[in-house]
């Protein structure tokens, strides 16, 4: 009799594998309301170019710089890796957010150890909320026309 694997069984676990050494940039997505970042992270100095630009000259606003550059200090890697970023769609706190994103999901794929730091700051999950949808009669999303009694 051959020996046939039972349906409930299961499969004994690998060793954890070293992290992988890359031969080229990791490469993330992120969104955020109509925002879409993709990004590249190089080993290097920390520096950042979005859309051929500086983090500065790109978002001049200090609290979306710092929003940005979280979950590299977080991950204790703000000094260790040159942020590339082509941003499109949205507004500057959208592009900021999905930023944010992208930025993680690439620091996850470099290394699965920084992912319950970066999970437990919340910098991982996707911001859901979007523009609630005209409906007709009103004249926004929620605002109804003036009401007349006579």
């Amino acid at each position: 009799m051959t020996a046939e694997p039972v349906v409930g069984e299961s499969v004994a676990p690998t060793a954890p594998t070293a992290p992988v050494v890359r031969d080229r940039p990791v490469q993330a997505v992120g969104r955020r309301k109509e925002a879409v970042v993709r990004v590249r992270l190089l080993p290097g100095t920390g520096a950042f170019t979005l859309n051929g630009k500086t983090l500065e000259q790109y978002f001049p606003n200090k609290v979306h710089q710092q929003l940005i550059r979280d979950p590299l200090v977080t991950a204790e890697r703000a000094e260790s890796y040159d942020v590339v970023g082509l941003l499109s769609g949205g507004g500057t706190s959208g592009q900021a957010g999905a930023l944010r994103l992208a930025i993680a999901r690439a620091l996850v794929e470099l290394d699965a150890d920084d992912r319950p730091t970066l999970k437990k700051a919340g910098f991982l999950t996707r911001d859901a909320r979007e523009k609630e949808r005209k409906k007709y009669g009103l004249k926004k999303a929620r605002k109804a026309p003036q009401y007349s009694k006579r």
